[in-house]
């Protein structure tokens, strides 16, 4: 099975000591829930459901996991690290009452915080925007006289080129999403209803090894015009566009689809439509290697949006980085200056909306190589290649 080996995890570690040490932090609390889980995946492989957890790391030695108990024995399951606590600050936080957990033992915010502090006090925490202000409250509380700083920036750094194993699980994902996105090709047809072909797309990426689909955008003839819309009970015609995109998650790594098309057979209008997001797509293609710096791709593709006189229907950047979440670093516009890195993964968005004829985009995932664009999503960029 592809995945992260516990080596690699580590590895990250003794990365973020390093890093701790030059900040001169004293520890780490590294926070995530069910929503913002890629930092969290990132430094010990567990992603909670319904629940909340963090993931302490002292200035050496392993991290320890804490989190609540429902979720202990998935916690322990999924985690790489040995070291697990339940602590009461994170049970059932989502409701009002206080909910009695007899068989559970519980550790405090406290203890576990101070012994990685040893002391010190300086506490980084990654996920500073992301902690709702009660959790916030009670972390506070249980580092009193320490100062809590925001380290997001330190795994942002780390997180931004990606191994050989996070590329694998990646491409993993990747082929998941197109063995969905092939049989929502085939049920997107006149008559269905959109639940029907969404359904069929998730389903097969399911049984293709999905862990998770973290979205599906959907929306067919005028609502291609909600941009981030859901699939509803409305019938599907002949001859509506359709937009759809499906974020597929494997081993907390997550590949992102879409491909615009109309239902049967586009008119010239549409034609022209489609063909210059594929145009853009694969001017794209130019720009996606290590060396080339960001914003010019992201001139690149305006300039084919200019050209063909739809520049005021372009809402956003043409491309993001992907990874443990759907979109990451990197994200340029047309005046950013860092340049590409080999490793770097990414996927495109590149979009019009609001156009008389409709309304869409293509998403598709690459890796950032010296030689230039390595496909996450090949059968995506076939489509894409050969236009309508």
């Amino acid at each position: 099975m592809i995945c992260i080996p516990k080596s690699e995890f580590q590895e990250r570690i003794i990365r973020i000591q390093a890093e701790m040490d030059k900040a001169g932090l004293d520890a780490i609390a590294v926070y995530g829930d069910e929503y913002r889980k890629e930092n969290l995946r990132y430094v010990c492989n567990f992603w909670p459901i319904f629940e909340r957890g963090i993931c302490v790391i002292p200035k050496c030695g392993e991290p320890v996991l804490a989190g609540a108990p429902e979720g202990e024995k998935y916690a322990r399951e999924m985690s790489v690290w040995n070291g697990y606590h339940n602590v009461k600050e994170f049970a059932c936080v989502s409701v009002p009452e206080e909910i009695d957990y007899p068989l559970a033992s519980f550790s405090t915010l406290k203890d576990i915080l101070g012994n990685a502090l040893k002391g010190g006090k300086k506490l980084g925490l990654v996920g500073f925007f992301d902690i709702p202000a009660h959790i916030m409250d009670r972390l506070k509380k249980a580092v009193e006289g320490a100062e809590i700083i925001d380290a997001g920036n330190i795994l942002n750094r780390l997180r931004i080129v990606k191994s050989a194993n996070e590329i694998a699980c990646l491409k993993e994902a990747g082929r998941q999403a197109c063995e969905g996105y092939k049989k929502l090709l085939e049920y997107a047809v006149d008559g269905n209803p959109e639940y029907v072909a969404a359904g069929a797309a998730e389903g097969a990426a399911r049984m293709a090894g999905a862990e998770d689909i973290n979205f599906m955008v959907f929306g067919s003839g005028i609502r291609t015009e909600t941009v981030i819309g859901r699939a509803t009970n409305k019938i599907m015609r002949n001859g509506e566009m359709l937009m759809a995109a499906m974020a597929v998650q494997y081993q907390g790594y997550v590949s992102t689809v879409e491909y615009p098309f109309v239902i049967g057979t586009p008119d010239d209008k549409q034609k022209k439509f489609l063909n210059v997001l594929f145009e853009a797509a694969n001017v794209q293609q130019n720009y996606l290697r290590s060396g080339v710096v960001s914003g010019e791709m992201v001139k690149a593709v305006k300039a084919v949006f200019a050209k063909h006189n739809m520049t005021e229907f372009d809402l956003y950047p043409p491309m993001h980085g992907i990874g443990l979440a759907e979109a990451e670093s990197p994200y340029p516009d047309e005046n950013a200056v860092y340049k590409f890195e080999s490793g770097m993964c990414v996927n495109s968005d590149i979009s019009i909306w609001g156009h008389p004829a409709g309304s869409n985009r293509i998403e598709e995932g690459f890796v950032i190589t010296d030689n230039g664009p390595d496909s996450i999503t090949p059968f995506i960029r076939e489509l894409v290649a050969k236009g309508v």
